[in-house]
């Protein structure tokens, strides 16, 4: 038989990549035909594993006994520092593991991470097999390190292993260990959502606010997570809920920053301050904006948090959306009300923001609910008949109602209208000179004005509805009052010309 290697990537002869082969199926036949032809029972892989590597691992006893019968090495490591009786941990081979026992290897072996028998054992649940090593090994430590400073306990807790959990409480593990990362076993058992092993920490009385060393408690790390149930918990059992990690987030951020609803719900319901700001004095708020999670937004606004906050960049909320075109959040922002003067490091407003950023119909957005609120302030005492509680929005307008108003608005500004005839329309509806420039920050060549002067319609148009006042009526006085009386009486007609009934029809005129 040709003995080449078995592979361009393996450092194996064709027989010995047989006889690894055989050892993984436990066909201990072909196993020993080989060894008569004089394969060599120690071959190692590509990555230093042997065949009693394998057969350990698998948990095949017959191959193991034969392998030990002819002198393989016990005690060899793979790359990865594994023993055969590392690799029988790591499976739960328990037979297999006393067959390698009895045969010499040494049980105080740790791979490259440092993990020991009770490590590997601990974090994939083979119970029974850690009952042996603990009852009948010599020098078994239970809370001996690994090179991240984990114990069995940490391990166990980290991959969800309850009963692991239970027995090492159980033996005396001290649960108040902490890792290179100063976590406690708590600490990973949250972070990972294991509600289970959460619960059974509780029940023996950790520290609920023991913190690691980037300042996080039990809690922040299931908020990190979105385990919403490990958070339940917690609460319940008297965790802080307002605590602040070394970068000054709270649970509440962490929510923010994942779009978690459903906790963000649960943590408002406990009493989270809404308005803790983190280390770049960011509020929740800016967080949900900057991630565009609308849900948290309004459980926020609803939650009736500090709209005008600024952030490091002295950026509101608003702001943010700005920048970032977020149309839907900048809609719940403005109905919920928002001081728009304030201005960012540069000195920009929201709307400067919308505007250099050429969020178009956002920036008519922060136009509309300027004027509102202006509008608003002015008949805050007066008995005017509006009907804005049911239509209020700052969105387009696309409904079936106006659309004959929209349509003689859109042939005025791009057929009629003289270039600069939209400013001295809007300067007569009060609009301030920010709204003009932001409107005029849209550019599309040398017949702008027709967009900006539709623009500047739509947005007249909004706050004349939302006042509940007759539009016909209000576009001809404009029109009469810059000169274009020609264009009033036009339109005047052509609404009186529907009938009596017609909402188009300007009777006062």
């Amino acid at each position: 038989m040709e003995d080449d290697l078995a592979s361009e990537e393996d450092t194996l002869l064709l027989s010995e990549k047989l006889f690894h082969d055989a050892a993984k199926r436990n066909d201990t036949a072909s196993m020993v035909e080989l060894i008569k032809r004089g394969v060599d029972v120690k071959a190692k892989n590509n990555i230093d594993r042997t065949a009693l590597h394998w057969a350990a691992g698998a948990g095949h006893e017959q191959a193991v006994r034969l392998l030990l019968e002819h002198e393989a090495g016990v005690n060899d490591e793979d790359s990865f520092g594994m023993s055969a009786l590392l690799l029988s941990a790591w499976f739960g081979h328990l037979r297999v593991l006393q067959v390698l026992v009895n045969a010499g290897a040494k049980t105080n072996c740790v791979n490259k991470n440092g993990h020991n028998l009770l490590h590997c054992a601990a974090q994939r649940g083979h119970l029974r097999l850690m009952k042996f090593i603990v009852e009948d090994l010599e020098d078994v430590w239970l809370d001996k390190k690994d090179k991240m400073g984990r114990t069995a306990l940490h391990l166990a807790a980290e991959k969800g292993q309850l009963e692991v959990v239970e027995f090492l409480l159980g033996l005396g593990s001290s649960h108040s260990i902490k890792d290179k990362e100063k976590n406690i076993a708590l600490h990973l058992a949250a972070m990972n959502g294991h509600a289970d092993v959460l619960q059974k920490f509780l029940e023996v009385g950790v520290d609920l606010d023991d913190k690691n060393a980037e300042g996080m408690t039990s809690l922040h790390l299931a908020a990190e997570g979105g385990h919403n149930d490990c958070i339940h918990l917690l609460l319940e059992a008297g965790c802080e809920v307002n605590a602040q990690t070394q970068k000054k987030m709270t649970c509440l951020h962490y929510a923010a920053l994942n779009g978690y609803v459903d906790m963000a719900k649960t943590l408002l319901g406990a009493g989270i301050l809404t308005d803790a700001l983190n280390y770049q004095n960011a509020s929740a708020m800016h967080i949900a904006v900057l991630r565009n999670y609308p849900a948290i937004v309004k459980l926020l606004i609803d939650a009736e948090c500090d709209l005008d906050v600024p952030d490091n960049r002295r950026q509101s909320p608003l702001h943010i959306a700005a920048e970032h075109g977020r149309q839907d959040i900048a809609e719940l922002i403005l109905m919920a009300g928002v001081n728009l003067k304030l201005t960012d490091k540069q000195g920009k407003t929201s709307l400067d923001v919308a505007a250099r950023g050429n969020h178009i119909s956002l920036a008519d957005m922060i136009i509309k609910a300027d004027r509102f609120y202006k509008w608003e302030k002015d008949n805050l005492n007066s008995d005017s008949d509006s009907w804005i509680t049911e239509r209020l929005t700052f969105k387009q307008d696309h409904r079936l109602e106006t659309q004959h108003i929209r349509s003689v608005l859109w042939r005025l500004a791009t057929k009629y209208l003289k270039a600069n005839e939209w400013k001295k329309l809007a300067h007569y509806w009060k609009f301030t000179e920010a709204h003009i420039r932001a409107i005029e920050h849209q550019w599309t060549g040398t017949k702008s004005y027709r967009e900006h002067g539709h623009r500047m319609l739509l947005i007249w148009l909004h706050g004349t509805i939302m006042a509940g006042e007759n539009p016909i009526k209000g576009l001809y006085e404009g029109l009469v009052s810059i000169g274009r009386s020609d264009l009033a009486e036009s339109i005047r007609k052509q609404a009186n010309a529907d009938s009596p009934a017609s909402p188009r029809r300007c009777s006062a005129m």
